[in-house]
């Protein structure tokens, strides 16, 4: 097997299309749960504001907190992003067996960040219901954006695997290599 052979080329066909239609549904979950409604605060009976994690971003950095808008966007929107592309470039782009690893460790270290949208609602909705005037309510695209984080993150776990196993035939051949030459 060639070490620097890309995924694409070291797993069957099969293997290949699962991978490219999981990080399809996860590419459109995202956008998808970007653009849609995560969040709708109700103040008294009349008055009533709904937010989507972009026009959230927009509505921050209207209101003068650049850094919060700032850290949502690179973690809910950029990140993401990155991730996806940087898991299709390991499934199509020849490099040494280590260096995926290398990077798909870290891709895994950094996505639990992506999560930081759904902890930030759910937290919003806690405290909220603790008010007497003001309720919050988790609305769809929260779970649509859930839905592409944690499936992105079952990809990586996958890739992750199969990386894995690269690294083990490696191994075991390297340790018949040595049985044949004693």
């Amino acid at each position: 097997m060639d070490k620097n052979a890309s995924l694409n080329q070291i797993y069957s066909k099969k293997y290949g299309v699962i991978f490219i239609l999981s990080l399809l549904a996860a590419t459109g979950l995202l956008a998808k749960g970007l653009f849609m409604p995560v969040l709708t605060f109700k103040e008294m009976l009349w008055f009533k504001t709904t937010f989507s994690v972009l026009s959230g971003i927009q509505n921050l950095w209207q209101q003068k907190q650049p850094i919060l808008a700032l850290i949502i966007l690179l973690f809910s929107v950029i990140f993401p992003t990155v991730k996806l592309f940087a898991l299709l470039g390991l499934w199509l782009v020849k490099l040494p067996n280590e260096r995926r690893i290398v990077i798909i460790n870290r891709l895994e270290l950094l996505g639990k960040w992506s999560m930081l949208d759904v902890f930030v609602v759910a937290v919003t909705v806690v405290t909220v219901k603790l008010g007497f005037m003001i309720k919050a309510e988790p609305r769809i695209g929260i779970y649509i954006f859930a839905s592409s984080i944690l499936l992105t993150m079952f990809i990586m776990a996958w890739l992750n695997r199969l990386v894995h196993q690269i690294e083990k035939s490696d191994t075991s051949d390297e340790d018949k290599d040595k049985g044949s030459h004693t």
